[in-house]
C-alpha cells in the first residue's frame, strides 16, 4: 500500500477509515443502549464508496483505460459494489445484525485490497478488448454475490445458534427473518454460479484465442494455482446448489459450506497472488 501515489493514498487510507468507523459503529449498534448509532452506517459506507471511486477514476485517467486489469482495482470495485448492495438492502433490512456484519465484511475485503495494493500499472493489448473487460466484470460480480451470500449465511447459522439456545429475544429485531435469510444464501450461491460460469466461458475463449499473443501454452492456463482454484469453486458450487436442490442439504450446511466457498475465493484471488503467484496478470 506504501507505494501508491501520494492522491490514492490519502483517499484510500480516509476510505478505510470511515469503513472501520462503520464496522465500530456496528458493533455499538448491537448494544440496545446506542441502537441509533445504526444510522451512522449507511453515510460512512456511502462516502467510503465515493473516495474508492475516486481512486478509480484517477487510475483510469493515468493508464487511460478501464481500470479493471489489475487485482487491487478488481478489489476496490468488489467493495465498492458489496458497500452499494447493503445501502440499497438498508432501505428494506433494518436489523442491527445485518448492518453490523456488512459493515464488517466490507472493511476485511478493503484489508485485502491494502496488502495487493500496487501502482496502476498499463494494461496488455488482451486487457482492453471488449470481451476480458466483461470477463473482469463477471468476476467481480460472482466475488460480489458471494461475499453478500457469506454474510447472510453467517447470520443464518447465529439466529439459528440462538434459537436452538433458545434466546428468541437476542434474535427478534436483531436478525433478519430466517427464512429471508435461508432465501438470500441461495439466491447469493445461485447468481455467483451464474456470473462466474458466465466468466468462466469468457475467459475460457480468451485462452483459446489469444494464448500465442501471450506467449503462452494450455498448460499454462490449466496449471495455473488461480485457475485451479476458481474451477474448484466453480465445481463445488454446482455440487452444493445441486445437493440443496435435489438431495435435501440441509439450510445449515449449506450455509457452512458457503462459508468455507468464500475464504476459497478469497484464497484463490488474493492469497494465491501473495504466496504462490500466479500467470493470470494483464497489466
Amino acid at each position: 500500500m506504501l507505494q501508491l501515489p501520494a492522491p490514492e493514498m490519502a483517499l484510500f487510507m480516509v476510505a478505510g477509515l470511515l469503513y472501520g468507523g462503520a464496522a465500530v459503529v456496528g458493533l455499538i449498534q448491537l448494544s440496545a443502549r446506542w441502537q441509533a448509532s445504526g444510522r451512522l452506517l449507511v453515510p460512512l459506507v456511502c462516502l467510503g464508496i465515493c473516495l474508492e471511486s475516486l481512486i478509480l477514476v484517477f487510475r483510469a485517467a493515468s493508464i487511460k483505460a478501464i481500470p479493471l486489469t489489475g487485482l487491487f482495482e478488481s478489489m476496490l470495485v468488489l467493495t465498492i459494489v458489496l458497500g452499494l448492495l447493503y445501502v440499497f438492502l438498508s432501505i428494506g433490512i433494518r436489523q442491527v445484525w445485518f448492518g453490523s456484519i456488512m459493515a464488517w465484511t466490507i472493511l476485511v475485503l478493503l484489508v485485502l485490497a491494502a496488502v495487493v495494493a500496487k501502482p496502476a500499472t498499463v494494461p496488455t493489448k488482451v486487457a482492453v478488448t471488449p470481451w476480458m473487460v466483461f470477463h473482469a466484470i463477471a468476476m467481480v460480480l460472482s466475488s460480489v454475490a458471494i461475499a453478500f451470500s457469506t454474510a447472510t449465511a453467517a447470520l443464518y447459522l447465529l439466529g439459528d445458534h440462538k434459537l436452538k439456545e433458545r434466546k428468541v429475544m437476542s434474535v427478534l429485531g436483531y436478525v433478519p427473518n430466517m427464512e429471508w435469510l435461508r432465501h438470500a444464501n441461495k439466491l447469493g450461491l445461485t447468481y455467483c454460479f451464474v456470473t462466474m460460469t458466465a466468466g468462466l466461458a469468457i475467459g475460457i475463449g480468451l485462452a483459446v484465442m489469444e494464448s500465442a499473443s501471450m506467449g503462452m501454452i494450455w498448460s499454462d492456463w490449466i496449471l495455473d494455482p488461480k485457475i485451479v482454484l476458481i474451477a474448484v469453486t466453480w465445481f463445488s458450487l454446482v455440487a452444493i446448489l445441486s445437493l440443496h436442490s435435489f438431495a435435501g442439504l440441509s439450510d445449515k450446511a449449506m450455509g457452512y459450506a458457503t462459508l468455507l466457498l468464500f475464504f476459497l475465493i478469497l484464497f484463490a484471488v488474493v492469497g494465491v497472488t501473495l504466496f504462490c503467484g500466479t500467470k493470470h496478470v494483464f497489466t
